[in-house]
């Protein structure tokens, strides 16, 4: 059974037009599509098969890389607003950017390339946005940024360079004037009333069972993002452990509490024991240093290159849930009226009403004829886009061992470095170990079993 949102396969009869007996269905011609600026084709007809991608990882990710910064908090009328600094790489530029123009550019690119892979943005906190919640939406905004920047279709097109190179402070009228009369890209695409010649024999098979993977791999990497954080998290925690507890040893060899007159035999032993409490703090706190930077690398090069990835899994996702809902909705609601004017067409014929009404009723179902066959180009050059988003994901799976790399040389260091800083803080603990005539004395191993058994 064919999957849910695909329409038959170009060799199965198509199901339109819908024939009425005694009544001959005009002829159907593909409309003519011609984009209303000549210079604004996105593709000319390339050689081979268009529908294949050539790109590696490699040549994605060296496209650009867009860095996101924060800058100082603005005052505005009634709110404060955050802005970001806008880094590219590629245009040699810094622009100043607020959130609510990457909402209007992103929904020019949903405009203009409905049937490709647009990342969603991160969700406008109106009131109360915390310094966790404001770091969190730089680093997705950063996320979608590169997506964008990195993609085949996005990176050659005038809407990117405008965000990421205009200065002006009109940017979002300005990326409106750009798609505004333009047209989608199955309007300016040489290829759109093509693309079902250059799709597989076996699309729908194809589509259900890639559609069916990149489900499997999202809902992996989803449960492999939540423990890489956990990971990090835990090494953040660990650090601040570690310093509270030099903290506490730096405190107890600094109290002042008086020796008890008792106690005054020892007396010399209790101050030997705190001057060396006193100076271990230094090496806690490195020790907690270094945690925290094995956590915050790990935050940079795991966990954000796996939300990464799943953000432009999820992309796919809303994309299969456009087509479906999108162009196959529109094209199924096209035939259900195309099949009632037909039926008011074999009406007025039965009925013979006067030759003018008849005459507007034919026109319209022409109107209707074409309106289907561009819903069915439509649905075939956005199964066209499917395909070269798929074969997008999959230039892309190749991170996993970028991924991976990462966290291991993260754990290796990480390690590496803290067992220096154990090593070096060990011999000092021979001053916390006193015999008789006050010589330093290693220190003895509880006995097996409870340490506290009698």
């Amino acid at each position: 059974m064919a999957p849910t949102g695909l329409l038959p396969h170009p060799t199965t009869p198509s199901p339109c037009p819908l024939t009425i007996p005694g009544i001959p269905a005009p002829m159907l011609s593909p409309p003519v599509i011609e984009p209303k600026d000549p210079e604004q084709l996105l593709m000319q007809t390339p050689q081979g098969n268009p529908l294949l991608l050539s790109h590696t990882l490699q040549e994605l990710l060296s496209k650009d890389t867009v860095q996101v910064e924060l800058i100082p908090e603005k005052k505005g009328l009634f709110l404060k607003h955050v802005e970001y600094e806008v880094s590219s790489k590629r245009f040699k530029c810094s622009v100043y950017r607020r959130y609510n123009d990457f909402v209007v550019f992103q929904e020019m690119l949903l405009q203009k390339f409905p049937y490709r892979m647009v990342p969603a943005l991160p969700p406008k906190r109106m009131l109360g946005a915390d310094r966790e919640f404001i770091e969190s939406r730089r680093r997705a905004l950063k996320r979608f940024i590169n997506l964008v920047a990195r993609h085949p279709p996005f990176s050659e097109d005038v809407l990117l360079k405008l965000f990421l190179s205009f200065s002006g402070s009109d940017v979002q009228n300005k990326l409106r004037e750009l798609v505004q009369g333009v047209g989608d890209e199955f309007m300016i695409c040489q290829l759109a009333p093509r693309a079902k010649d250059f799709l597989p024999a076996d699309i729908q098979a194809q589509f259900a069972a890639s559609r069916e993977l990149i489900r499997n791999i999202y809902n992996s990497f989803y449960k492999l993002r939540d423990r890489a954080e956990r990971i990090a998290s835990r090494a953040i925690d660990n650090a601040s452990d570690l310093l509270i507890f030099g903290k506490e040893l730096s405190a107890l060899g600094s109290d002042t509490t008086p020796l008890p007159s008792w106690a005054a035999l020892n007396n010399s032993t209790w101050e030997t024991l705190k001057q060396a409490l006193k100076g271990l703090s230094v090496e806690f706190a490195l020790l907690a240093d270094k945690a925290v930077q094995q956590g915050k690398q790990e935050e940079s090069d795991v966990v954000e290159k796996l939300n990464l990835f799943l953000d432009l899994l999820q992309s796919y996702k809303d994309l299969c849930e456009r087509h479906e809902k999108g162009v196959l909705h529109k094209h199924q609601r096209a035939l259900h009226k195309y099949s009632m004017m037909k039926k008011q067409m074999m009406s007025a014929t039965v009925q013979n009403k006067e030759p003018e009404s008849v005459e507007q009723l034919e026109s319209r179902i022409v109107e209707q004829e074409n309106a289907i066959m561009t819903m069915e180009l439509r649905n075939y050059f956005s199964l066209y886009c499917l395909h070269q988003e798929t074969q997008l994901i999959h230039i892309y799976l190749p991170l996993t061992s970028h991924i991976l790399g990462a966290f291991v040389n993260s754990q290796i260091q990480g390690h590496k470095e803290m067992s220096k800083v154990w090593n070096e803080l060990k011999p000092k603990l021979s001053c916390l170990f006193v015999g008789p005539h006050n010589m330093p004395t290693p220190p003895l191993s509880p006995p097996e079993g409870n340490f506290f058994a009698n």
